[in-house]
């Protein structure tokens, strides 16, 4: 790959996510070259959204598409593990979508794969690339909170007022886990990334708004190897959208919900003399303008040229992949389960 030629890559599923891959991949000026989705309308729609002369039907010929350098995998997540592996079998870079794959023996499979291709595998987190997640990790770092205490999560949504959940979605086998997964997968990356490795988690899910194999609505309680505990809240059943997280250290407290109107990341602390309970110092920061998405995929473009390390490891994706199944786990028994 020249260091000045556009990197030239093809996304492999053209449902809604792929969206995302495109705008990212056209703002780090990637070339998109060729897609595939086995559905002759979708895969139509979007070749003629995009200017992409090359559609096909299937992962395994797009993959022999000449000069193919990395893909975006957006298939339904049943389908992350064979794609990724074929692709790094042929030397080709991969941006993954979330989770990265639907069991721990998979994703070693796949990490293996790509290790053995000298291929990047980088986990579509994108949140890692939001501004105030990557304040909130340097402040952390630099022990500003002090010794982390509490950690709290929450990613809710409604599809959109949808009537029904989607089908990739709707089904065990083919989503492996309904929000938990979903919305979740995101959060405990999240968890991992801002407090370190989690031993234990107890959650709880029911299905309460649509008709679906796999859960609406769920919470899970974590417990993390430091010693700091948290929690994750995650739904289909919310009016509209929340991302929201929260860091309470014995020092200080971060705050951030882009709930209602501008996303501010709130730092709240004592001031020397400050000793009221409910007005503590405050800073605050207004996050900036731009795609979590296109910075992710950025970072991605990035990481294949050389210049950087991947956003979100296979590992990173893996690690929150296990703390999911393991929440699946303590739901089934009722009981807290071990992170393995």
């Amino acid at each position: 790959m020249s260091a000045t030629a556009p990197l030239r890559v093809g996304i492999v599923g053209t449902g809604g996510i792929s969206r995302q891959h495109h705008d990212g991949y056209r703002a780090a000026g990637a070339e998109i070259v060729a897609i595939a989705d086995p559905d002759p309308a979708t895969l139509a729609r979007r070749a003629a959204e995009w200017g992409v002369t090359a559609a096909y039907r299937s992962h395994e010929e797009l993959l022999r598409h000449p000069g193919i350098e990395a893909i975006s995998v957006c298939t339904p997540n049943a389908a992350h593990g064979p794609v990724t592996i074929a692709a790094a079998e042929r030397g080709i870079h991969v941006l993954c979508e979330k989770p990265v794959s639907l069991s721990p023996e998979e994703g070693e499979a796949m990490i293996a794969a790509c290790s053995r291709a000298g291929v990047v595998l980088q986990v579509n987190h994108h949140l890692r690339a939001n501004p105030a997640v990557a304040r909130a990790r340097r402040m952390v770092a630099e022990g500003a909170l002090g010794r982390i205490a509490f950690l709290r999560f929450r990613q809710a949504h409604d599809w959109g007022g949808a009537a029904s959940v989607p089908p990739t979605f709707r089904t065990r086998a083919l989503a492996g886990g309904g929000t938990l997964l979903d919305n979740g997968c995101h959060l405990f990356d999240l968890a991992r990334h801002l407090g370190g490795e989690v031993t234990r988690v107890s959650a709880a899910g029911a299905t309460l708004g649509f008709e679906a194999e796999v859960e609406d609505t769920a919470v899970a309680q974590l417990t993390f190897a430091s010693g700091a505990l948290g929690s994750v809240e995650t739904a289909w059943t919310a009016t509209g959208w929340e991302m929201a997280f929260a860091v309470y250290g014995t020092k200080g407290s971060l705050e951030y919900s882009d709930r209602t109107g501008r996303p501010v990341l709130r730092h709240a602390f004592r001031s020397p003399g400050n000793a009221t309970w409910g007005e503590p110092s405050i800073t605050a920061w207004e996050e900036p303008a731009g795609s979590d998405h296109v910075r992710a995929v950025e970072a991605f473009v990035a990481a294949v040229r050389g210049t950087r390390a991947p956003l979100c490891t296979g590992e990173d994706g893996l690690g929150a992949v296990r703390i999911a199944l393991s929440c699946y786990r303590s739901m089934e028994t009722g009981l807290p389960a071990e992170v393995r």
